[in-house]
């Protein structure tokens, strides 16, 4: 009994309708197996759309054919189902001794094949690429579509759910958190990092894996136009039918933020006790302050008048040590 892989694909939930369903044809290719005595070993599936990349479970098919050397049948419901484009027609031709069984067409490609069955192979396996790319044609005309209508046709933003195909609500659970953030920003008084600790002290939660959201992911929501009832496909603006989270006096005083690299707070913590006090003893060139390792402050010259041999940087900490010991030596004499 020769052994045998199954592999079942739908690529739009249509074809689920028209009856190529997984079900169906895992169906219809374990009764052909059981006709022909082929003993299936394992069965792959993929569910996918048009504009997915990639198929998992084709590549994971294809790993398995190449370490089970043995198994030499693939049993599949036709051409179409099999293969997305030439590429992937000559990859399987590329296994010695391969056998393709296409159920639905009674067809069984090898290398043993007539020169003209494997040429009318190679056209259907060229027309399953055209039928592909019409589909992924009409997906991206039906989004465009949906966009004119004010209908946002990719994932909602945190803060939304979608409720059906044509429907966004804003999400009760997360959109305070979101509102929250937005608030915090326009202050004035909060970093990207700053936002995101004072959030998840008041509870929110971004994922169980990740409790925090990311600083660039925050940073995307903050811009974000969808917050505003309006959102961006294909380059373009457009109003969307969904609800506004965030007023436009609200948005604009957190862009006003983004432009001015309004972090206060990260100053504060950083503010240079001796900026603009010191000059260089050597060549009297102004003496600059910089952080390290985003906490330790260093102080140096900044060689502003030419030569200098004077490259060395001393911590805050140390300088003020100096510091207090020459206040120490000065004396304040009495005048009667």
């Amino acid at each position: 009994m020769n052994k045998a892989v199954i592999y079942a694909r739908v690529s739009s939930r249509e074809q689920e309708r028209e009856g190529y369903s997984i079900p169906a044809q895992l169906k219809l290719l374990q009764e052909y197996a059981v006709k022909k005595n082929l003993k299936i070993i394992k069965e792959f599936t993929d569910n996918e759309t048009a504009k997915k990349e990639g198929r998992t479970n084709f590549t994971e098919m294809v790993k398995f054919l190449k370490k089970n050397k043995d198994v030499k049948t693939i049993i599949v419901e036709k051409t179409d189902r099999l293969y997305r484009n030439f590429k992937d027609y000559v990859l399987l031709d590329s296994f010695e001794g391969l056998e393709v069984h296409l159920v639905k067409e009674g067809a069984v490609l090898s290398e043993n094949s007539r020169s003209h069955d494997k040429f009318i192979h190679g056209i259907k396996v060229l027309m399953a690429k055209n039928y592909i790319d019409n589909l992924s044609e009409e997906v991206k005309k039906g989004f465009q579509e949906k966009a004119e209508q004010g209908e946002y046709p990719s994932k909602p933003t945190l803060g939304y759910k979608r409720e059906s195909s044509k429907i966004i609500k804003i999400d009760t659970e997360t959109a305070p958190f979101v509102l929250r953030a937005f608030n915090l920003y326009a202050e004035g008084n909060y970093s990207l990092q700053k936002v995101i600790d004072r959030l998840y002290k008041e509870g929110f939660i971004y994922k169980a894996e990740k409790p925090q959201i990311g600083k660039s992911h925050l940073e995307s929501i903050l811009k974000n136009i969808f917050y505003i009832g309006n959102f961006k496909f294909k380059g373009r603006v457009f109003k969307g039918t969904h609800e506004a989270l965030i007023d436009r006096e609200l948005f604009e005083r957190v862009q006003e933020a983004f432009k001015k690299d309004n972090k206060p707070l990260y100053r504060k913590e950083h503010e240079f006790a001796f900026a603009g006090l010191l000059t260089c003893g050597e060549c009297g060139s102004s003496i600059t302050a910089e952080i390290k390792k985003g906490k330790y402050i260093y102080y140096h010259c900044t060689h502003g008048k030419g030569e200098c041999s004077q490259d060395k940087y001393i911590r805050e900490e140390e300088l003020d040590k100096q510091f207090k010991e020459a206040i120490k030596k000065i004396h304040v004499t009495e005048e009667h």
